[in-house]
This record gives C-alpha cells, structure tokens and sequence, in this order.
C-alpha cells in the first residue's frame, strides 16, 4: 500500500473561522499533515510525491468559472483590498440558480456555503495538490494495486461542483471516482467522516453510475445540518443510488460498525469493482468536535470489514483534527485496510 502527498499542500494555512459570534483559529492548521504522516509511516507506509494530471479531471466535477474563481480570486481581491489577509465571504447567495455577477465580492458570496474556506495567497497550490494527491491514488488503483492512500489536505467531501463549504474547496474522493469511473470502474463512495459529505452528495445525486453513501452524526444535531437525512435517497436517474446512515450523536463503535454493515450490503448489491473510502479520522471519541465515540481500535475493525468487501480500495483523506490520538487513528485504520 502507498500513500501519496505533496509537499505543496501544507501552503493553505488559513487563520479565519467564525464561531459563536467570534473570530477564531480555522481548525485545518498545516500541522495536521505531520501527524497524519506519521501515522501512515507507523502503518509501513513511505510517502509517494503526487502526480501532475492538469485541470481536465478537476473539469470532469467541477465547473470552469469556480476553478478559475479558486486559482485567481485571492489576487483579484488583493488588488482591491490592498491589506487583504484572507479572502472571507461578507455575504452568502440565497438562490443561486439566478444571476451570477462577475465582480470579486459577488463570486466570493456565490462560490461559498459558509465562511470556514479562507483563501490566501499559497491557498490555490495547496487546493490543486489536494485533488492531484487524490488522483495519483487513483492511478495506483488503476495499475493494478489493492490499496492506496492519499493524504489529501485540504479536505473535499462538502465542495459542491461550484461551491466551497466547511474547510473543503474541490471534491477529492468524487474527482477520483469520477477519474476511475470515466476508465472502466463502477465507483461506489464510502463516506466515513463524522459529517455528512454533502458535497460529494449533491455531486451524484441524480446519477446512477456512481453509488453515494455516507455514515455521520445526524443533522439535526451537527453541521452541516440542512442535508444527510435518511430520506435524502437520489433523484431522477439516481433514485436508490444515495444512501444516508445518519447516527445519534455519541454513537459508539458498535454502533457504527452495525451501519458500516448496511452500508457494505449495498456496495456489494451495487457491484461496485472499486471503493472510494472519504475517510474521516474525525468519528474518533476525541476529537475536538466530539461527534461519535469510535475508539482507536474501532478503526482497525473499520478497515477489516471495508477490506472485507475484497474490492480494491482507494483511501482520500478528509476531516480529523488536531487531538493526541489523531496519528494513531490513522494507523489504526490502515492496518485494519490491509488485513485483507
């Protein structure tokens, strides 16, 4: 098993996140990558650099205006606002299927669900590494190997096509299985972190030729609240091709691993030939937003029984947050994907 990384993506070091009326430090710190590192390398992983694939497979999921809004805003901004730290939404887009104005404040407004995305200078590399990491896996995939782990960073699996939202700017684990699909795979993507993949959701959710599936806390306890809900099944073409798993808050291992079994079924009903696990370290008992109680070793049984589906199975990083046990989780899990 590999795991692929560029150094570049440690160049996103956003500072701003609105919290209870307040400004407070973005949780997704650059050092986050260092522990997540050397969690891979406790599981016998040695880092591979990530392969340059340019922009058409980003294309493939999302549209050209919002990449070229991701790569250019940060210094069209700046040219207006020259002291500008971080570009931050002021306003957010009620309806978005009306105008879309052109203008730098209106497309920071359009182009973001929330103010948790702050882009700054070096923010653009680290975005379009992210979905380069999560490809080279999927090449790896493609060459015939069982397993791989991309240690994309920033996260993706609450991008919309167009639209960033809770630390996730482009869609990773859908860029990859979209990469996969277009070459022969049917793709079915397993969202384990502790919230919805919401993103990755409203991506497919009315195609058929990818199977979405998400486990996380329900939203009417936590973010990103106004999708996940059990009833969210698909639409149109994509009817039954959606499954949500939402679980109390609190849910322990057990738990868990009783809804990973449903999920598991419908990947095998779905006859998926690959699986691309969004994997989430953040469903952990410590982490800092204190969603699930999976335990350490809960990982490992939640990488057995993934492994067990005897798919090949593609690993893109997503939430889980500066907390003591976060390398050991990783670890934990990989070991556990391995076992079979």
């Amino acid at each position: 098993m590999k795991v692929f990384f560029d150094e570049r993506q440690r160049l996103h070091d956003p500072r701003f996140r609105l919290q209870d009326g307040k400004v407070v430090l973005n949780p997704d710190r650059p050092d986050r990558v260092a522990e997540l590192l050397r969690g891979a390398r406790a599981a016998g992983l040695t880092p591979e650099p990530s392969t340059d694939h340019g922009m058409a497979p980003l294309a493939a999921l999302h549209t050209p205006r919002y990449l070229s809004f991701l790569r250019t805003i940060y210094d069209r901004r700046l040219a207006e606002v020259p002291d500008l730290a971080e570009v931050v939404p002021g306003r957010i887009v009620p309806e978005r299927a009306r105008v879309y104005g052109w203008q730098t404040e209106a497309q920071i407004g359009y182009h973001n669900t929330d103010t948790s995305c702050p882009i700054s200078a070096k923010s653009w590399d680290a975005i379009y590494w992210s979905a380069q990491t999560a490809l080279s896996g999927a090449d790896e995939i493609l060459s015939g190997a069982r397993r791989a782990y991309a240690l994309s960073r920033p996260s993706g699996h609450h991008a919309y096509r167009e639209v960033a939202g809770g630390f996730c700017f482009l869609n990773n684990s859908g860029i990859a299985a979209e990469y996969l699909r277009a070459r022969g795979h049917r793709p079915a993507i397993l969202d384990i972190d502790v919230h919805h993949g919401n993103g990755t959701q409203g991506i497919f959710y009315e195609r058929d030729d990818v199977l979405t599936i998400s486990l996380h806390v329900d939203p009417e306890q936590f973010y990103p609240y106004y999708s996940g809900g059990a009833q969210e099944c698909g639409a149109a073409a994509g009817i039954g091709y959606n499954l949500n798993l939402p679980l109390a808050r609190g849910t322990d291992t057990e738990g868990y691993l009783a809804a990973l079994d449903r999920a598991l079924d419908q990947i095998a009903c779905f006859g998926a030939s690959v699986v691309v696990v969004a994997q989430g370290l953040d469903a952990h008992e410590d982490d800092p937003f204190h969603g699930l109680g999976v335990t350490t070793a809960g990982f490992a049984r939640i990488g057995r029984a993934i492994a067990g589906l005897g798919l090949p199975v593609l690993s893109v990083q997503e939430g889980g947050y500066m907390q003591p046990s976060l390398h050991a989780n990783l670890t934990s899990l990989l070991e556990g994907l391995q076992s079979a």
